[in-house]
């Protein structure tokens, strides 16, 4: 039997948006997520923000400070990038809030037009170990640039995260940690848990305030604001996983997050809280897996029936020479590259596959030239973009669930 095709649902918007002759953005007045079709667990949908769609499943390319290392905004554009993520701590210690908020937000500052999400700083916070004092106010810090001390709480750093003006917002989570005794999960699940609601109470009362409120809501009555979303935690507990989810989800936020993964536990234990905690969030909005992964684990957390993944690997591991290929991981540093004039990787469409060889990248990174960096990351977030763009297809036409499961 042939599959099923999918439902469009935003067919009808978009031919009232045609009909009106109207810029898309003026139609759409708040954030809203559509599922279009699924296969398997898997979905395929489109995510409608104030600054563009999001076609899912979708990775984000990490830029922390509001800049992927080595590539300007026009080489993400020309990439695909839909969506980024930036760094509330970062950003919040230099530039300054202040100063992003007054040059309009971190669209305008970027000078880029699409959507931005950013998390709440808590991960960095909380990885600073003894740089930090925490309390149920929050969490007291020392800047790691010159020793300052500062604070985050669930508002400020909801201030700061409106003041930035992205697109998604985080509610401020404590990561916990990994080993983490039962106990002190616990402990960490139910600070995020209280955090989460401070966090929402705090958005609703401010969220009016983000830079480009006024600019964005072109028409009178319209609530065209950011949208917070909620973090479960819980360790590699699924009971206190499961009870985080239930009672995040209590709060109604439009979308959730699974946090505290990728912090040093064995992947089995990754699989397993996603497994026990994806099914727990709601089918309606999306689910994003935070800080990870392979290009292999982010197939397969799309087969979970996650929506969103962000991980800094491809930019990271570019900087170091390791590539990845529709063959495999590629060490361009190796000798045995010196005269391949072969492209990196035949099947990839990129510039930089389509115009360098294997010899000349090798030879920029022995030379420790710069465009090295810069090459090495655009043909890895375009592997990774690519990925998604395919798996993406494959659930809208039906086969992805045959596709041969890498974990």
């Amino acid at each position: 039997m042939p599959p099923k095709r999918p439902v469009l649902a935003l067919r009808n918007l978009r031919n009232l948006r045609n009909s009106r002759n109207l810029p898309y953005n003026r139609m759409c007045m708040s954030f809203s997520f559509q599922v279009e079709a699924t296969c398997g667990r898997a979905r395929a949908g489109r995510i409608i923000t104030p600054h563009g769609e999001i076609e899912t499943p979708v990775f984000m390319p990490v830029g922390t400070v509001g800049s992927v290392k080595g590539l300007s905004q026009d080489v993400l554009d020309k990439l695909g990038v839909q969506i980024l993520l930036n760094n509330t701590y970062h950003l919040y210690l230099r530039p300054g809030v202040e100063t992003v908020r007054a040059l309009g937000g971190a669209q305008k500052f970027m000078s880029w037009n699409k959507p931005i999400l950013t998390d709440s700083g808590g991960f960095q916070v909380f990885s600073l170990g003894d740089l930090t004092k925490k309390s149920e106010d929050g969490v007291q810090f020392r800047s790691h640039l010159d020793g300052s001390s500062h604070f985050f709480s669930p508002e400020t750093s909801l201030a700061a995260e409106i003041g930035i003006g992205a697109d998604i917002v985080m509610a401020f989570d404590e990561c916990t940690e990994y080993p983490a005794t039962r106990e002190r999960a616990r402990q960490s699940m139910e600070m995020t848990a209280r955090w989460a609601r401070r966090s929402r109470d705090y958005f609703e009362a401010h969220k009016h305030e983000v830079p480009w409120f006024k600019e964005k809501s072109l028409e009178k009555g319209s609530d065209q604001t950011q949208a917070l979303f909620g973090i479960v935690q819980g360790g590699m507990y699924n009971d206190l996983r499961r009870e985080s989810a239930e009672r995040t989800v209590e709060l109604d936020f439009p979308g959730y997050a699974l946090g505290g993964l990728s912090v040093g536990e064995p992947r089995p234990e990754t699989w397993k809280v996603v497994n026990e905690a994806i099914p727990l969030l709601p089918a309606n909005k999306p689910r994003y897996v935070m800080g990870v992964g392979t290009p292999e684990e982010i197939v397969e957390y799309v087969r979970h029936g996650v929506d969103m993944m962000d991980c800094v690997l491809p930019t990271r591991a570019a900087r170091h020479g390791l590539l990845f290929t529709s063959e495999g991981k590629i060490n361009i540093k190796n000798a045995r590259f010196a005269r391949d004039e072969s492209p990196l990787d035949p099947r990839c469409p990129c510039t930089v596959c389509a115009r360098y060889s294997r010899a000349y990248l090798r030879h920029l990174y022995a030379s420790q030239e710069i465009l090295a960096q810069v090459l090495n990351t655009q043909h890895n977030l375009a592997y990774y973009l690519g990925l998604m763009r395919r798996v993406r297809q494959s659930i809208i036409s039906g086969e992805f669930a045959d596709a041969p499961s890498a974990v």
